[in-house]
């Protein structure tokens, strides 16, 4: 018993610790993107780095998704005879949940890695003390960029993710259950409205902003060596996924009760 009260005792001020300095980090980011000078080139290339090499994975999510979505629809909407329904369900689910969450986590764990081994990297071989040392600021230099990268890259990531779930959904539909593909995308237009997209396109830039930011503080509190670099990817990753899901739940009970006021 009491080396249980112990653990959780040292799990409970870690996550204490860990939450204070992302906090802080955070709003230390959030003070050099809106105050010069602005590292605009740092932030294109971080967008090229994150976003186009993340367009396969996004693809290939979506592209699955909307075809397992759409084939389990198809017949478990036509045990009800409400078949005609499946590009409802379909497009509502993409882009409300499916689309932003399944994004976030596939890219969030292919970023999230590369950011911390980076940054990990280069704290435990003292880059970054010598980037103070030459009188720059870290957060500046490194955090901002990534940071703000991701918040521009994931909704973008999202939308394309949703087309793509959309349109592979109705290879499956017109297959299966020969709906007209004219007949399926105007039920698509009909049951989206402006809000599901907000919400679900504002979701996902939360989600980026979570990714830059853990990826980013783990490296910076990385310890360790090289060893120490490999745990903290390891780490980086759940934490970003848990904290997706997490802030998943809360961010769609805001957007709802921001769509209903």
């Amino acid at each position: 018993m009491k080396a249980l009260l112990l653990m959780l005792g040292r799990r409970f001020i870690k996550t204490v610790v860990y939450f204070d300095g992302s906090t802080r980090m955070l709003l230390r980011t959030i003070f050099v993107l809106v105050t010069p000078p602005f590292k605009i080139v740092s932030v294109v290339e971080q967008i090229e780095y994150i976003g186009i090499k993340s367009i396969m994975i996004a693809t290939f999510t979506a592209l699955f998704t909307g075809l397992v979505m759409a084939l389990q629809l198809a017949f478990s909407l036509k045990r009800f005879g409400a078949e005609s329904f499946a590009a409802n369900v379909l497009a509502v689910s993409l882009v409300r949940e499916l689309g932003p969450v399944l994004t976030g986590l596939l890219v969030g764990g292919r970023v999230g890695a590369g950011i911390t081994a980076e940054v990990g990297s280069m704290n435990v071989t003292e880059q970054i003390d010598a980037v103070r040392a030459l009188g720059a600021d870290p957060i500046r230099e490194l955090v901002g960029p990534k940071v703000l990268a991701c918040a521009i890259v994931l909704p973008v990531l999202t939308v394309f993710s949703i087309v793509v779930g959309i349109l592979s959904g109705m290879l499956i539909t017109m297959s299966e259950l020969g709906v007209n593909p004219t007949y399926y995308m105007n039920q698509v237009y009909n049951v989206l409205e402006v809000s599901d997209f907000i919400g679900g396109v504002g979701k996902s830039a939360f989600f980026g902003v979570i990714i830059g930011l853990v990826g980013c503080y783990r490296g910076f509190t990385t310890v360790g060596g090289t060893v120490g670099v490999g745990r903290a990817t390891t780490e980086s990753v759940v934490t970003i996924s848990l904290s997706i899901l997490v802030a998943d739940f809360f961010l769609t009970k805001l957007f709802i009760l921001l769509f209903q006021a």
